[in-house]
């Protein structure tokens, strides 16, 4: 009997053994689920504040709000590093198209010096163009304003906190359009067709004066919009952006001009449309 007894308690404490064992097993997969889940949730909200933001409408280039277009997930992944200054350029096509432009010279003038004034209805604007840190997106930036792709446009989107940016660059702002902020608006969407990889990434900042690509949140989807950083947004700017030029002259008409803050806000991409008109009536290069 006695022999029984102790059998049955070494059956039961088995028993109790492997109960406690499935226990901690389903409460080590529920914390692991519990991490992954909250894992998710914060990387979906920091995907979400990359792209809120960049522009309004679309598939829209932007910079970060809580840096543009970004913090720096997959979605703002750097491009494969090229030797600079480029000897070769890649551009591949992309829509949608918001004026028609053939693509630039995939040979780049990589030994030239570039001086860029942006002519706009508050006065004028010269960049100083990093052709030997960011020679194909110079070669592009050259091309698209020496074929008036910028003539008659408005800058669309100016951000005023956490990063203090000012964007232009796509013709579907024309100089007349009134900006709504509207969520069904493709202003800010605008690409000249093509697109091509970042460039001058490592090691970037945002010192007041830089001139950078705005994009859609990857390292390959660079067109034709820009923003001008008027202020320091070094802190709030993660390395995604490519840095092609230098304001030389004219940033106070910027800085004046942010003082009067937006219109309306765009709900998606954090900005909004500045209140005082920021026209663009042509772009002219002088190369060296």
């Amino acid at each position: 009997m006695a022999g029984k007894n102790e059998r049955q308690r070494r059956q039961a404490r088995e028993r109790y053994r492997r109960q406690q064992e499935q226990r901690y097993a389903r409460q080590r997969r529920m914390r692991r689920r519990g991490l992954i889940g909250v894992g998710a949730v914060l990387a979906a909200a920091l995907i979400a504040s990359l792209f809120v933001v960049f522009l309004p409408g679309g598939s829209p280039k932007h910079p970060a709000a809580s840096a543009s277009k970004s913090a720096t997930p997959s979605p703002t992944a750097t491009a494969t590093a090229v030797a600079e200054p480029a000897h070769h350029c890649s551009y591949t096509a992309a829509t949608p198209v918001a004026r028609k432009v053939s693509f630039p010279p995939t040979t780049p003038d990589y030994t030239a010096s570039y001086q860029a004034t942006i002519n706009t209805n508050l006065g004028k604007i010269t960049f100083n163009l990093l052709n030997s840190k960011a020679t194909c997106t110079v070669n592009s930036f050259v091309h698209l304003a020496e074929a008036g792709y910028f003539n008659n446009t408005q800058c669309h989107r100016l951000v005023t906190s956490g990063i203090y940016v000012l964007q232009c660059g796509d013709p579907s702002a024309t100089a007349t359009t009134k900006l709504t902020c509207s969520t069904t608006s493709t202003i800010g969407a605008g690409t000249p067709g093509y697109d091509f990889a970042s460039e001058n990434l490592t090691g970037a900042k945002y010192p007041a004066g830089t001139v950078a690509m705005a994009n859609e949140g990857t390292a390959s989807s660079n067109g034709s919009q820009f923003f001008i950083v008027y202020k320091d947004s070094t802190s709030g700017l993660t390395a995604s952006y490519t840095p092609f030029a230098t304001v030389s002259s004219g940033l106070g008409i910027v800085q004046n001009m942010a003082k009067d803050g937006y219109s309306c806000q765009y709900a998606q991409s954090g900005g909004g449309a500045p209140k005082k008109k920021v026209i663009i009536d042509s772009v002219t290069i002088k190369k060296a």
